[in-house]
């Protein structure tokens, strides 16, 4: 019984130490989403400063240059073209969230049942503990009557 709690202890401490492992791992990734995601809102920022920039520029009667239109549509595609590649690393970046996620949750169900498993055999130790002590008592008592 020593040698199956000692193993079982083992596993639980092993078991728990890869839980904190995946708990890292998926908070790791959740941070640089929202690192991600706050790149993104700030590509949209510039994006949407520029075209209210060409706005005003456009706007106020000014003559505006062939150049200075080719500038900022060079702009304008080089700023979607940074938006798409932070979506498509946003939608990576989920992607792996959600395996640590699933990866941490089934790290949690084995230590759940490891830890079941655990309170199971401490119950039937038990168990067996009290029917050693009630068969000793038994003895003892049939061993009193019997002297008598």
């Amino acid at each position: 019984m020593k040698k199956f709690k000692f193993q079982l202890e083992t596993l639980l401490k092993v078991t728990r130490r890869k839980k904190d492992d995946a708990e890292m791992q998926f908070a790791e990734v959740s941070r640089r989403l929202e690192e991600h995601r706050a790149h993104l809102q700030e590509l949209l920022q510039q994006l949407q400063q520029g075209q209210t920039e060409f706005q005003q520029l456009t706007a106020e009667g000014k003559t505006v240059t062939v150049g200075v239109i080719m500038t900022y549509n060079n702009f304008f595609n080089w700023k979607r073209e940074q938006i798409e590649q932070q979506q498509q690393l946003i939608l990576r970046t989920m992607q792996e969230r959600q395996q640590k996620l699933k990866a941490l949750m089934e790290v949690m169900t084995y230590l759940k049942s490891i830890e079941q498993l655990k309170e199971k055999r401490l119950r039937e130790y038990n168990e067996e503990l009290l029917f050693e002590e009630q068969k000793m008592l038994d003895e003892i008592g049939l061993q009193l009557s019997m002297r008598k």
